[in-house]
């Protein structure tokens, strides 16, 4: 399969129009999409309609831009105009905003092609896309398992060969471990770096929206477009996009890694023994590889379900039946609210929501919300220290290699699936996840490179480094 950055070649130099690439992936979704369901609206005619006019600028003279007549599938919580955006929730099933987010401004500025909005767990509150009310996604590699979550469409869309370039959002690691899952590479900018404005929110002081990709410069191209400061979000860094492609090919010649030893247990074997080999890899490249403790790690998953749903229970107050998205009957004001948010919600949003409204209620505020923005704090400067000796750190991005549906109905069992990625969410810092080997059954497994905030461009290197490193793997 053609990378983003070799399909936008051939559009711009005239080797294939850009309906031609779209009609391509057009057909893999109509091959494939039953069995994968990674949408829930696949935008047909609106994308032939923008890629026509992509081939018209280039006949015209002009350049469409670094993305040119490149498909993306976007995470359904991200707003689009006039295109249903419905977080895979009932409550806003049918749901069309007036704007787009703007990831999306710049993606089409840059040439994308919309392609259409990707499933996802409702509200991006899940690790496996089973929670979405349109029904589960299935991993393209094995359609008996599960794809990850939140943004399981996205990761399944771009290993499935539906696009090459997917939008998701990473609350808890909803980016990394789908991407983990399916095979793919997923990206979590440092907080701030891309706006969040056009993202419906889960936890605002979380949420960060990435790319999903077959390779570490395709995810860098994108993170090049969709970053730098957006005056509509007040938590936008101001600063320029990021500049990432340029170093990819560096190596790691005299870098410094830690292998966090708090994210080696409890994970799978087979999983371990994949992030040693990468270590034995970084090595074999001139990085110097060592064992780092990061104690306030050990907390970060009990601290992330304090706090996220304390957020969400404040977010999703807004979804009362009154301004927009669905309402059901009540003889007054708040049976009609209280109806509206008991039939529209699903059962794992209604259960975050309640921990949140406890959370944060007279009386335990400061027993557990107040303590764990407490360990936020240790996280925060425990990465500091680890940072203060080491360039990058390095862990596995999931417990374990995608699990069959239905196997982690127990709500502890399935939270543990972001014991690795919730701590870069904590402290606001900047993780990929990179495919390397495989585990159980022949799945992907998925490595995760951390980086000081605002480390993208060294982190992208690692990756790049790491994947050059990695054992090919058959295309699902």
């Amino acid at each position: 399969m053609n990378s983003a950055r070799e399909l936008a070649s051939d559009v711009r130099e005239s080797r294939q129009t850009a309906v031609q690439v779209l009609e391509d992936f057009l057909k893999n979704i109509d091959d494939k999409e039953e069995d994968v369901h990674a949408f829930n609206v696949v935008d047909r005619e609106n994308a032939i309609e923008a890629a026509a006019k992509i081939d018209e600028t280039l006949a015209a003279g002009h350049d469409p831009g670094p993305l040119a007549g490149v498909p993306v599938a976007l995470k359904d919580n991200l707003c689009t105009r006039n295109l249903a955006t419905t977080c895979s929730s009932r409550i806003l099933e049918g749901w069309k905003p007036p704007y787009d987010a703007t990831v999306v401004e710049r993606l089409r500025a840059a040439g994308a092609v919309i392609i259409g909005k990707t499933n996802l767990d409702e509200f991006a509150m899940g690790s496996s896309t089973e929670h979405s009310a349109f029904g589960p996604t299935h991993n393209p590699h094995d359609l008996a398992r599960v794809p990850g979550g939140s943004s399981g469409g996205s990761a399944a869309a771009v290993a499935a060969g539906f696009a090459p370039i997917a939008l998701g959002s990473d609350t808890g690691g909803s980016i990394r471990q789908p991407a983990a899952l399916c095979g793919v590479v997923g990206v979590k900018p440092t907080y701030g770096l891309v706006s969040r404005y056009g993202l419906v929110a889960f936890a605002s002081s979380f949420d960060q929206i990435g790319p999903f990709a077959n390779d570490v410069a395709d995810a860098a191209l994108v993170l090049e477009t969709i970053g730098g400061h957006d005056p509509l979000d007040s938590t936008s860094i101001p600063s320029p996009p990021p500049s990432l492609s340029g170093g990819l090919s560096s190596g790691v010649e005299g870098l410094r890694v830690g292998l966090v030893a708090e994210l080696l247990e409890g994970i799978d074997e087979d999983v371990v023994e994949q992030v040693h080999q990468t270590a034995d890899a970084l090595r074999a490249g001139g990085a110097v590889v060592d064992l780092v403790s990061i104690p306030a790690v050990e907390y970060g998953l009990t601290a992330y379900y304090l706090i996220a749903p304390a957020e969400a229970s404040s977010n999703l107050a807004r979804y009362d039946g009154v301004r927009y998205g669905m309402r059901a009957e009540g003889n007054e004001v708040a049976e009609m609210n209280a109806a509206t948010r008991r039939q529209g919600f699903g059962d794992e949003v209604i259960a975050r929501v309640m921990l949140g409204t406890f959370a944060l209620s007279a009386g335990y505020y400061d027993a557990f919300y107040g303590k764990a923005q407490k360990v936020r704090t240790l996280t925060r400067q425990d990465f500091d220290s680890a940072y203060a000796k080491y360039d990058i750190l390095l862990s596995p991005t999931s417990p374990s290699v995608a699990f069959r549906f239905g196997e982690r109905s127990d709500p502890m069992t399935m939270y543990r699936c972001d014991t690795c990625t919730v701590p870069s969410n904590l402290v606001g810092d900047p993780a990929i996840s990179v495919p390397y080997g495989t585990g159980e059954g022949g799945m992907p497994v998925g490595v995760q490179v951390m980086a000081p905030q605002l480390g993208e461009s060294q982190m992208f290197r690692v990756a790049s480094f790491i994947e050059s490193q990695a054992p090919k793997r058959d295309a699902a």
